[in-house]
């Protein structure tokens, strides 16, 4: 069995789990979510935990077994506390305002950039240069902090633009100038 996979999800309080035909449907506090189930994987309520077993012990089915439980797990905990995802702007000049379901940052361009957000994501802004986004669906709100570092990804000799805050920016040394360059 896979090590994942068999793995009960315990379901808090105020977070309810409906299994419909080949879908599971989340729903609490935060929002509610919705995902797909493959044809040969099933998913049990026991109680106030959710069981997902498999069929065969094809090696495909094996790897979506762990992987739709994990999906499962990620809803309920998205439903129950949410995710968030901060992001750190550096460089002179660079800062972010957050303006009702749209980001205005300023990343050096001859132009602001205004970034929508989607559905479900919401933005805060701490001293203009740190942006938190908050959802209950991790892989949108993934998918979205993506975007937002590929904005103005972080160079490697100053260290400036958008970056995550726990990524850690290889710097290189600059031009070295010496006196074999001088004639």
């Amino acid at each position: 069995m896979s090590r994942i996979g068999k793995l009960p999800i315990a379901v808090p309080d105020g977070v309810k789990v409906f299994l419909e035909g080949g879908s599971v449907r989340v729903e609490g506090p935060k929002g509610k979510l919705k995902t797909e189930i493959p044809p040969s994987i099933q998913v049990k309520m026991e109680g106030t935990h959710v069981r997902v077993s498999r069929e065969t012990e094809e090696r495909q089915i094996k790897a979506l077994h762990g992987l739709t439980r994990k999906l499962i797990a990620n809803m309920v905990e998205g439903v129950s506390r949410g995710f968030s995802r901060v992001l750190e702007i550096n460089g002179v000049g660079y800062r972010a305002e957050a303006k009702g379901t749209e980001l205005h940052m300023t990343l050096g361009f001859s132009h602001p950039v205004v970034f929508p957000l989607p559905p479900g994501v919401t933005a805060a802004v701490e001293r203009q240069i740190i942006i938190t986004l908050h959802s209950a669906d991790k892989e949108i709100l993934g998918k979205t902090a993506a975007v937002i570092r590929d904005l103005r990804p972080p160079e490697p000799y100053k260290g400036k633009g958008i970056k995550y805050r726990e990524e850690v920016i290889q710097r290189k040394a600059g031009k070295a100038v010496g006196a074999a360059g001088s004639s």
